[in-house]
């Protein structure tokens, strides 16, 4: 007998419950404990962001859009990725410079014309960052390139000329790592023009401002506190004696306003920051700077970072690598978004509000629907401070409103994180980067542009998961919501992942049967623990490469040829189909979801088995139930405790139940190909009030049936 068939009897076996003891998943089917009520067309949806420009024109076709749509996920979210790279977006080709000779600040056409395909990045000159948490790149910082000619700038919507108010709220800053320990007694700053005229050179006390922002302090150097700065080439003997120090910050408060190299014409040109090199060390007996900085126009220079990057780019400055946005008409027209209304994004953190309002009024001039508008990209992944992020919001949502008051605006669309998001203390201690963010547009009397408040979901390190962590992420996606309430999101604001997935990259995971089992949990307890929109990613076929240890992984639900097109399903799209097919009935009617506790646990306390309940609108019951335990089935009976009436029900009648496990799908690691690949087990029983359900060993079961009113 092949393995394989055995596989498949022992499934009919252990779901007749020849196998395993009965235990109980108990649903709390209390008409006024129900969770929440929502719409899959609106709640369960995935995303579509930048790829190779070959690779749209490979997956923008019908063939593979039809195999995509069959995972039955609903709205979709455009991401927006020119952000992660520094780069400023042209989402229309087309449009006009401030300056008309090619460059200044571009914006795009609001009158439609040609069909939009493509849109492109253009990294910034001026650009202050060596690497963030963004994708990684090979461009560089101006801070310690090496080239006088060049020169870090802040962004100009940072100023009091556009925020209102004393350029002291909105302080800007570069911060550089030693890399280790190092003796420092002097700073060289080559500025620019705007120059600070007050500022501070700091450094941290802590180990890692980065990692741990709320461990340390960052202190002025004994001299560092500069009250009437010059501009020019200033050298500032920081301490009577070097101090050992390994990050090192400057702190600006008031600019010059002189007017940096592009000219007068145009005020942008003359607010904020700008330093064309920083040199750092120690010095000699006759004053001369011993710099112990590596000045070089690669990410092999001394890592610099900054608090924001002024969008002022050249045409000659577009991204040459191949990739591409997918353009806003093939978008909406290809048949990704099955005609539903749209989450779009605008670039904010390195754009202007007149190029946001200009991209919204076009996709408005072309009818296409618009669910939700996403503020810029993951603010905490650049460093940003949520008072910086939150003075360009409230002018990008100004902009935006004036073309149409009643969309719906949010963010901050923070990178994948398990916990709260924090940042160095403010004034008066304060370390919450959400809490901070929501106190400033409170302050400011515009909480109410804040219309969702949307976040990253990736719990796990690529190549580092184990089995076991199936049993943390109720809790993680659970927590993290609590957190965000904690730290000031009020309750009418509705919580979305925006992006999600087992990790930021392609995991191993996400190929074998764990990636089914994780999804099938995450939107689960995401659900039930109040969250309110999930979007799946990635959507569009994404392949399968090596992965870490030459096993295969993937960020998506298919298989492909070296052209993109779909070779076979993986296990997420089978759990994708389980959850939006069958576990919920597609559409625009409202499910009720209401809580299910199993009480199959292992000696150390970890739900082996883990269950979601929905009352359809077809008046259906219908559970989604992990079975978390990889070696064995276990043999379940469902109770319906109504706790108003006293009474407890169960399946009555014909329930249908769907099963994806081992014996459904395995992956072979040495082939790098899913071997058997489906199809669910469907089968059909007549439940009584003792029936028992088996759920076969790592497993994705949906049960779905009539439970009697009375």
């Amino acid at each position: 007998m092949s393995r394989h068939s055995y596989a498949r009897i022992l499934t009919v076996c252990v779901f007749l419950g020849l196998v395993a003891h009965g235990q109980t998943i108990s649903v709390d089917a209390t008409p006024s404990h129900m969770r929440k009520s929502f719409v899959p067309n609106q709640a369960l949806g995935a995303g579509i962001d930048r790829m190779n420009q070959q690779f749209i024109d490979q997956t923008f076709v019908k063939p593979v859009i039809d195999r995509v749509l069959e995972a039955g996920w609903g709205p979709v979210s455009y991401r927006q990725n020119t952000e992660l790279y520094t780069e400023a977006w042209h989402w229309n080709p087309t449009g006009t410079w401030s300056d008309p000779s090619g460059k200044g600040y571009f914006v795009g056409s609001s009158n439609p014309s040609e069909m939009i395909r493509y849109s492109y990045g253009y990294p910034l000159p001026h650009r202050g960052v060596t690497r963030d948490d963004g994708t990684e790149t090979v461009s560089f910082s101006r801070l310690t390139d090496g080239d006088s000619h060049t020169y870090w700038k802040s962004n100009p919507y940072l100023s009091h000329e556009f925020t209102g108010e004393d350029d002291s709220r909105n302080p800007q800053w570069v911060f550089f790592d030693l890399a280790n320990v190092q003796s420092v007694e002097a700073i060289r700053i080559a500025w620019g023009d705007p120059y600070a005229r007050q500022y501070a050179v700091q450094f941290f006390t802590g180990e890692d401002p980065i990692r741990a922002p709320t461990k340390g302090v960052w202190q002025n150097f004994p001299f560092g506190l500069i009250q009437e700065g010059k501009g020019g080439t200033a050298t500032i003997r920081l301490a009577s004696f070097p101090v050992p120090v390994r990050w090192v910050r400057l702190w600006m408060t008031q600019s010059s306003n002189t007017c940096d190299d592009h000219g007068a014409s145009d005020r942008r040109n003359c607010v904020g920051y700008a330093i064309r090199e920083l040199y750092m060390g120690t010095l000699g007996p006759g004053g001369e700077l011993h710099d112990i900085l590596r000045h070089t126009p690669d990410q092999d220079q001394t890592p610099t970072y900054c608090s924001s990057v002024d969008p002022w780019h050249e045409a000659s400055d577009i991204d040459k690598s191949g990739r591409a946005q997918v353009g806003f008409d093939l978008f909406y027209t290809a048949g990704y978004t099955r005609g539903l209304p749209a989450m779009v994004p605008i670039a904010l953190i390195y754009s202007t509000p007149e190029d946001a309002a200009a991209q919204i009024s076009y996709l408005k001039k072309r009818n296409y629907p618009i669910s939700y508008v996403e503020m810029g990209e993951e603010p905490d992944g650049h460093y940003m401070l949520p008072e910086d992020y939150a003075a360009l919001y409230l002018q990008f949502a100004t902009a935006i409103h004036k073309v149409d008051p009643s969309l719906k605006l949010g963010g901050p669309i923070f990178t994948g994180q398990n916990k709260d998001v924090e940042v160095w203390a403010d004034a008066e201690g304060r370390t919450s980067w959400t809490g901070r963010f929501i106190d400033y547009l409170k302050r400011h009397n515009r909480l109410s542009d804040l219309a969702f408040f949307s976040f990253e979901h990736y719990p796990y390190d690529p190549c580092r998961y184990q089995w076991g962590n199936l049993y943390d992420e109720p809790q993680l996606v659970s927590s993290i919501l609590k957190v965000w309430r904690e730290d000031g999101v009020p309750d009418n604001i509705p919580m979305f992942i925006t992006e999600s997935n087992i990790s930021s990259n392609a995991s191993e995971a996400s190929v074998d049967i764990f990636g089914a089992l994780w999804l099938a949990d995450y939107v689960g307890a995401f659900l039930t623990a109040g969250g309110d929109a999930i979007y799946y990613f990635h959507y569009i076929p994404f392949g399968v490469h090596p992965g870490c240890n030459n096993s295969g992984s993937t960020f998506g639900m298919f298989a492909t040829d070296n052209k993109r097109q779909i070779t076979q399903p993986l296990s997420q799209f089978f759990a994708s189909q389980l959850i939006n097919l069958q576990w919920l009935k597609p559409g625009n009617d409202a499910h009720q979801l209401y809580s299910a506790e199993s009480d199959l646990e292992d000696s150390a306390g970890h739900k082996l088995v883990t269950a979601y309940a929905v009352k359809r609108p077809d008046k259906q019951w219908s559970l989604l139930i992990v079975n978390r335990d990889q070696e064995n089935p276990h043999t379940v009976k469902i109770n319906f405790h109504d706790a108003e009436s006293g009474r407890d029900t169960s399946f009555a009648g014909p329930v249908d139940s769907f099963t994806f496990g081992s014996a459904q799908y395995r992956w072979d690691p040495l082939r790098k190909v899913a071997d058997p690949d489906g199809p669910v087990l469907k089968t059909q029983i007549t439940a009584g009030r003792d029936s028992t359900f088996t759920l076969p060993a790592a497993s994705l079961v949906v049960l779905r049936g009539s439970v009697p009113s009375r």
